[in-house]
């Protein structure tokens, strides 16, 4: 494996359960991440992310394949990995009975940092992520969006030169995902290497310098977001029909338009094509041959949501959580699930 990588993965398989219930949460997944770059790992819930990160991150063992961070392998050397690394899970991982100094100042100590650094490291920590005034507070008054930007300052506390994010902004509402989408961009510029699950599109889009899409255990696509997009043509057509039962039959009358199989999303039926001015009269005569009347009828370029429906044939938040198995396992080895 490269040493020019900061996190690499060849061939991860794992799996929960026993028999009937047995979930394979990931079969065969490979990934790269350059150093000084961002990989999006974009996916429903029960893609099996969290498994990957939490092999990644020494919290799980493989079943197969094998991976290294910074060059160290996850499974032969997880006290060294565990040194280079930063984690920020889909929880806030703080006490919520210890100000948000004191928070700090014990991951400080936990990492066997000298009273002074951890001082210094704790005062600058609170003033980057916009929590100076808060900083003598208890973390249980903290809003949502306070408690992650404090879970991921914690993680950074020791400057791990690799951080794994995994769906940090699950749950926050419209501004605190922004304001941490700002925090983790200057994050990135001076230099951290991250690998961060999503399931939120504009997420990967905005922050990945290159996506893997992974579903069913499985990565079933990667690029750039641009190069995802590219595979879909130049723009996307959205049909919108009456009620799903003409949307069905829309997807028959389509079939000859546009550079793909029209996918279904309720009542609206999306096709893609390189001339999406022709694509739209061709559009009309065709649903207007089957006796199809339109809601609804508009042409605009393509988004990564277009991609994952598909790649997948669903939405990213459609998936079920098959990953409650990887919890539930973890727990019973008395380790905190991401």
């Amino acid at each position: 494996m490269s040493a020019a990588l900061a996190v690499e993965a060849d061939g991860l398989v794992k799996t929960f359960g026993k028999g009937d219930g047995q979930v394979r949460a990931l079969d065969g997944v490979s990934l790269q991440v350059p150093m000084g770059t961002v990989l999006g790992l974009l996916g429903p819930n029960g893609a099996g992310k969290t498994t990957a990160v939490n092999i990644l991150t020494t919290l799980l063992k493989p079943d197969a394949g094998r991976a290294e961070v910074v060059g160290v392998d996850v499974v032969k050397h997880p006290a060294r990995v565990r040194n280079q690394i930063g984690l920020a899970g889909q929880f806030a991982a703080i006490d919520e009975n210890l100000t948000g100094e004191e928070n700090l100042a014990l991951v400080g100590r936990l990492n066997h940092l000298a009273r002074s650094d951890v001082r210094a490291r704790t005062r600058s920590l609170l003033s980057d992520f916009g929590l100076s005034d808060a900083g003598g507070r208890l973390a249980k008054t903290y809003s949502g969006g306070m408690r992650r930007r404090l879970d991921l300052a914690a993680a950074l506390v020791a400057r791990p030169p690799v951080l794994f994010l995994d769906e940090p902004t699950t749950g926050l509402d419209p501004r605190s995902r922004v304001d941490l989408w700002k925090v983790i961009e200057d994050l990135v510029a001076d230099g951290t290497s991250l690998l961060l699950t999503t399931q939120y599109l504009e997420e990967a889009d905005r922050l990945a310098d290159r996506i893997s899409v992974v579903d069913h255990g499985r990565v079933i696509a990667e690029g750039t977001s641009a190069e995802l997009k590219s595979k879909l043509g130049s723009t996307v057509v959205e049909a919108r029909m009456a009620d799903e039962d003409a949307a069905e039959q829309a997807i028959g009358a389509l079939k000859s338009i546009g550079d793909h199989d029209p996918a279904r999303d309720g009542v609206v039926v999306r096709l893609t094509a390189s001339d999406g001015p022709a694509a739209l009269s061709e559009v009309v005569r065709a649903l207007d041959a089957s006796g199809l009347v339109l809601a609804g009828l508009q042409v605009r370029e393509p988004s990564l949501d277009d991609v994952f429906l598909s790649l997948t044939g669903h939405r990213a938040e459609d998936g079920q959580d098959e990953e409650i198995a990887a919890g539930a396992d973890e727990r019973r080895g008395g380790r905190r699930s991401g």
